[in-house]
Formats: structure tokens, sequence, C-alpha cells
């Protein structure tokens, strides 16, 4: 099948929720939008998050008598930053936090429903609200919303080349999967939605290292897309060396739980928001373990307590516990599990030690995982009978954890991983959203949201990546329209 054309006003790569923010802000201001996605459905790294999203003035710190304002949340942000707060991209923090507030708004009118806020210092005041009941009801409200606005979506469409004449931007080259070849022209802009380097090898080696370049994304398909397609034209990645690990992480169930599985609909939603403030916890508690051990990450506090780490064959894998996911970086698939002795497990049982957190809602134990967790939960009264459970060396099993009591129980939580969750090395752009080149010129057409577009933007703590999402995505959308 050969190459055709299309032409619209503004074309969006990119659909997870910077991607949809734009897309539906462009329609609405009037312009004649497609948004297309390399994958089968929408969602992106939105989808994959676990949905936190930092805001000042909402209608939820009102209810519980909160005063805050934007300001605050401009100065407070470089806490969590620390040390590398002079690399962060001031005035880009000024426009997400000056404008979160609305685009929580937005969310809310199309349907998204939170709970919180809730505390994390270095925050003065409680500004982190959790989606209801998953990530993925950011993509079911506003690929609706999106659609019912004429936005015209195209997955299983993967860009593989920016299309320029005389030095602008006027359109992308793209493979479909079912149309073959096409050449989509954007006469106002091209908005590149396409997330993080998570899952590049190459990006990664070149700006963080080799062993990282081993290390998978939480995301498999954020592989830079966007990055790569606008460094050919000149542009330049900043802050590329920094990243959300690597870290541990428990593998996700093959079935997927049942927090996962509940629809994203508003009356849900809402039932659950109401659930959160008046339910007793001990009735809530077996609902959110569904959700808080699908796929977080093990506390560190698990090895400093004598835990240990092996890979698949059994033998221990030896690093300090702030670098053992980079020691099982080198291992065999990437793949390892925690082992704990009777003490260790004992005292992973009850507060003050949890196995794992989510952000503001709850600690989850051993005992959470033995109910909840079958999958990566496995006891036995001997190391011999472990390793014969899980397919490892006898031997190499009882070296790892020589001078334990030779009976147990024993019980193992895996297999684990190596994952980068996110990293901050978006393309430079200024304060519309263009994407510049490396002397600092706008690249005629081109814009940036999200992740793409991060443009030295220091996003640490939770909640700041997605805020980003879409108040970049809200404000390039109807910029680029009103060309």
């Amino acid at each position: 099948m050969g190459t055709h054309s299309e032409t619209y006003d503004v074309v969006v790569v990119g659909g997870g929720g910077s991607g949809l923010a734009a897309a539906i802000e462009a329609r609405a201001a009037g312009a004649r939008v497609l948004l297309v996605e390399k994958n089968p459905k929408l969602g992106g790294s939105t989808a994959w998050s676990i949905g936190s999203i930092s805001a000042t003035q909402t209608p939820h710190q009102r209810a519980k008598g909160i005063t805050d304002d934007p300001q605050h949340h401009w100065e407070d942000m470089p806490g969590f930053a620390g040390d590398l707060s002079d690399r962060d991209n001031d005035a880009l923090r000024k426009i997400l936090c000056d404008e979160v507030p609305a685009a929580f708004q937005w969310l809310l009118d199309s349907g998204v429903r939170f709970m919180g806020p809730m505390p994390e210092p270095p925050h003065r005041q409680p500004r982190m609200h959790n989606v209801l009941p998953n990530s993925r009801a950011f993509i079911y409200h506003l690929e609706r919303r999106a659609r019912k606005s004429g936005v015209i979506i195209r997955c299983n469409t993967h860009v593989s080349e920016l299309v320029t004449q005389d030095g602008r931007v006027i359109g992308v080259r793209c493979q479909g999967q079912h149309n073959g070849g096409a050449v989509l022209y954007g006469t106002k802009g091209v908005i590149l939605a396409a997330g993080d380097f998570t899952n590049s090898p190459e990006l990664k080696a070149r700006f963080m290292g080799p062993i990282e370049a081993k290390v998978e994304g939480v995301n498999m398909t954020a592989t830079g897309d966007g990055q790569t397609m606008a460094e050919g034209l000149g542009a330049t990645i900043l802050n590329g060396d920094l990243a959300l690990g690597p870290e541990l992480r428990f593998v996700p169930p093959l079935k997927e739980t049942l927090v996962r599985r509940l629809p994203p609909w508003r009356a849900l939603a809402a039932f659950m928001q109401w659930s959160m403030d008046h339910m007793p916890q001990a009735l809530l508690r077996p609902f959110l373990m569904q959700f808080l051990t699908t796929a977080l990450a093990p506390s560190l506090s698990l090895f400093e307590a004598g835990a240990v780490l092996v890979n698949q064959s059994g033998k221990a894998v030896h690093a300090r516990p702030e670098r053992l996911a980079y020691a099982l970086a080198g291992e065999p698939n990437n793949r390892g599990w925690i082992i704990l002795d009777h003490s260790v497990a004992s005292r992973f049982s009850r507060w003050p030690d949890f196995i794992s957190t989510a952000p503001g809602v709850a600690y989850a134990y051993l005992p959470d995982y033995a109910r909840n967790r079958k999958d990566i939960h496995t006891q036995a009264q001997t190391l011999e009978s472990l390793a014969e459970h899980l397919g490892m060396d006898e031997a190499l099993l009882q070296n790892a954890m020589e001078g334990r009591p030779a009976i147990g129980p024993y019980v193992a939580l895996g297999p684990v991983r190596p994952v980068f969750v996110h990293n901050e090395g978006g393309l430079k752009v200024d304060t519309s959203h263009r994407v510049l080149d490396r002397q600092g010129q706008a690249i005629e057409g081109l814009y940036a949201v999200g992740s793409t577009g991060q443009g030295g933007l220091l996003l640490k703590g939770h909640g700041h990546h997605l805020a980003w999402a879409f108040v970049s995505g809200r404000r390039a959308g109807k910029m680029v329209a009103s060309l």
C-alpha cells in the first residue's frame, strides 16, 4: 500500500495524559485535530502511574479548611530537588504551580474523581490528590471528551519522522498497522507528547551509563521517540541523566487486581471517595491492599534488617541497599527474589516495619502480601524446600543465607526487577512549549509537552509529573490552535 497524505490544523503525537489534554484544548479552540498513538490503545505512562496530582486551591483542600496558594507551591517544590535545585527551570515551575489548580478543575469537569489531599513534606500543606478508582480513569474520561469534541484518534500508528519545509515542521511521517505509510500535515503545528525514554537503551546509555541501559522502564513502550526525532532537527535534551530509579519493583500480577479491573465510572469513583471519608479502615483495608500490593517498591529497610536479595538461581546479590537495583540489573533476566528468615518475616508483619507503601494511602505488611499477592509470596519450612519450589540451586541459596536457622519458616517475595519509573530528560522548550534548538532558537512548528517537553523542569515528589502533563498539554493545545 502506497503513502498517502492528510491535512489537519494540529497533529498530536502520543495518546497519554499530555497528548489528550493538548488535543482536547486545540479542538476546543476550533482546530481540526488528529491524535496518533503507536500502541493499540491510548494510555501512555499516565495509565501506568499511581495517579497522584499535587495541586493547590482545590475543592478538596477547601472542604478540609486548607488555605493554600500557587506561590507557596512554587516555593516548596525545590525542597524535593535538594542539591539538584539549581538545575531546575524556575519559569516552567511557576507555570506548573500557577496553572495546576485550573487543570485539576478541568479534570473534575471531565469526570475524573480524587481522594485527598494527602500530606507530603516538604509541602507545607496537604496537596497530593490520588485518582479514583485507578489511573485509567484519566484516559477513560479524557478519551471520551476528546472523541465527543471531534478529535480524530488513530492508534497503531507509529510516527517515524518529522516532516519539514524551509526549516519549519509541517507534519509527520508515520506507518499505520492497517493503512500503510502516510504523511500527516499539521498546518498550525505538531505537538510531541510521546513520553520519556525510560525504556530506550540507546538514550539511557548516552545520558546515564551502560548499567542503566540494561534496566527496563515500567512503561515498556516509553522509548524516547519524540526526543530522538526532535534531536534530528537540532533540539537538545535537558537533565537526561536524572531519573527515578533504578529501583526494585515487584513484578505485576499476571491477572490484574480488583482495583485495576474496576471500570472508571464517575458514580463508582464518587462512591469510593465517600467511602474513604466515612467507612471504617477495617472494612477498607482489604480493598486498599489490592491497590497497595500491585507493583510497588519493597522498602530498603528490609535489607537493612537482614533480608537477602538473590538472583533466579539463588545466588546472593551483594550491594548496599540503595544500589541493589543496579546490582540486579547485571544478573540473568534482571530478576531476583527477596528472602526473609523467620525473624525478619515476623518483624515486617506489623507497624512500624512495612513491606511497601502507596503515597498517602496505607502501608502493606507481609500478611497483606500473603493474602493478596500469592503469586509472589512463597513460604517454606526449610531452604531446601524453598529452593525446590522456586527452581533455585539449593547450594547457592544455602550459601546466600549462611548463618541463618536450619528451620524456618522462610519467605521469598518475588520476582522483583530493577526498573525506571520515569526520567527527567525532556526537550528544551520555551514558556510557549516551542522546542528550542542548540542555539536557543525555536524550531518553527514544533512543540513538546509532558515528559517529552519537560524543558529542564524538575518534578520530584509525588504528583508533579501528571500535573505537568495536563498543564503543559492544555497550554500547548490552546497556543498552537490560536496561531
